[in-house]
């Protein structure tokens, strides 16, 4: 887990970082606008928005305490994976891909689980809540929750790795993994049968507000169509590996209900009490909006080769560099140029990435292509963090290496790049 130690970067580093010399446009390093931090510490993620009132920096504190704060029973539960949103997003980071007892940290309430396994039917009767959405499992839902307060959990499941060595045509080679999950029911029943599997962990949450204040255009991706709760209505798709979550507002009142079994304002128990009061949801959802993105690193000629061989390559056909907010209910967000590397939409990244789950529209070789901003301080920030929806790719290298369809060319020309020119760009990466 990082620690929670809002960082302020010293005159003597800022001078430091100023001198180190860099060819790129120095506006494409601040990557979040007027809302960029310059931190690219352990700490780098720990930050309100730079340009943040002080009214508001008070409202992104009072969220870090529903979000750190580890809950307990009888809040927690009875079903949950973690007991913490820091559990799992550990200094605002990325989840660890880790799941079950194994190897997992055993906190006051038991063991924690940083990643998820989604779950569902091809077949099977709709929930009518979520029209349109993946079909529940009898017993399961469509999230497995596999750790409980009292009784038994859902599953139990265990993570294992597949490795295979793949060759360039230079020579070289690159070892890939994909993970192998065992899950058995907790009442050791059969699982039923057709249950479709997804295994995921949780994304880094840095500059969530940007992004959800782009105005989603035209590409070559597809937009996902999902149900928005707040509005009753179908809406485009916005956030989670998938697309399938329109808001930041349902992110956070679907993430502490599904994970932690915490009861809110959109997401109430039966009998309509809250686990979560309305002051504790408002401000999480104020703080996940308003996480500043770090200042990307000065270039030296080697990342400046690589961010021009990331255009050549064709790795900016989905991961844009430039966007433009548009308005936002957070002032400070509305109207910024910003360079998260995605286009926010739905790619088919081929066989290899498949899930074989559809959710929503999204088909089991579609993902939402993510953000890069940050992406060089991930380990840095989460110690033995990885890449992809699922963990598997443990650098950048592997992670460039398993894209396929639609990406398929930039991969092709990614490994017949020289040695150098793959270095490049993995320097490039290094520095967002």
């Amino acid at each position: 887990m990082g620690r929670r130690v809002v960082y302020v970067l010293s005159f003597a580093l800022a001078l430091a970082l100023a001198a180190c010399g860099d060819n790129s446009p120095p506006d494409e390093l601040r990557q979040g606008g007027d809302t960029t931090v310059d931190d690219r510490t352990a700490n780098a993620f720990l930050h309100p928005a730079a340009n943040l009132t002080m009214a508001e920096q008070q409202t992104f504190q009072a969220g870090v305490s529903p979000f750190d704060f580890h809950w307990e029973i009888p809040q927690l539960g009875p079903l949950y994976n973690n007991d913490a949103c820091f559990g799992c997003h550990g200094s605002n980071g990325r989840g660890l891909s880790q799941i079950g007892p194994d190897g997992a940290l055993v906190d006051i309430n038991g063991p924690q689980s940083e990643a998820l396994v989604r779950t569902s039917l091809l077949v099977g009767d709709p929930d009518p809540t979520t029209p349109g959405g993946p079909i529940p499992v009898p017993g399961f839902g469509t999230q497995i929750q596999d750790h409980a307060t009292v009784g038994l959990p859902e599953a139990i499941i265990t993570l294992s790795w597949n490795e295979q060595q793949v060759m360039y045509p230079d020579g070289a080679a690159v070892s890939l993994r994909s993970p192998s999950l065992d899950i058995r029911a907790g009442n050791s029943a059969p699982l039923p049968d057709g249950m479709l599997f997804s295994y995921r962990i949780a994304p880094p949450l840095i500059g969530l507000g940007l992004l959800a204040a782009v105005d989603l255009g035209d590409s070559t991706g597809t937009v996902n169509q999902v149900w928005d709760l707040q509005q009753n209505a179908t809406v485009a798709g916005r956030f989670g590996w998938k697309e399938n979550v329109s808001s930041l507002p349902l992110q956070a009142a679907g993430a502490a209900f599904n994970d932690m079994g915490l009861s809110n304002t959109v997401l109430p128990n039966a009998d309509g009490t809250l686990d979560m009061s309305d002051d504790q949801y408002t401000s999480l959802v104020f703080f996940v909006s308003t996480i500043a993105v770090p200042a990307a690193a000065p270039r030296d000629a080697t990342a400046t080769h690589g961010r021009d061989l990331f255009d050549g390559f064709g790795c900016s056909d989905c991961h844009t560099p430039t966007l433009v907010t548009g308005e936002s209910d957070i002032p400070e967000l509305a109207h910024q140029t910003i360079h998260p590397y995605t286009d926010l939409l739905l790619h088919d990244m081929g066989p290899g990435l498949s899930d074989s789950r559809p959710d929503y529209m999204a088909q089991g070789s579609q993902w939402r292509t993510p953000a890069l901003w940050g992406i060089g301080l991930a380990q840095t920030v989460t110690d033995g963090t990885s890449f992809l929806h699922d963990g598997r790719a443990r650098t950048f290298e592997e992670a460039i290496m398993w894209h396929g369809g639609y990406a398929q060319a930039a991969h092709d020309a990614f490994a017949a790049a020289a040695s150098a020119d793959r270095a490049a760009l993995v320097a490039f990466l290094g520095t967002l």
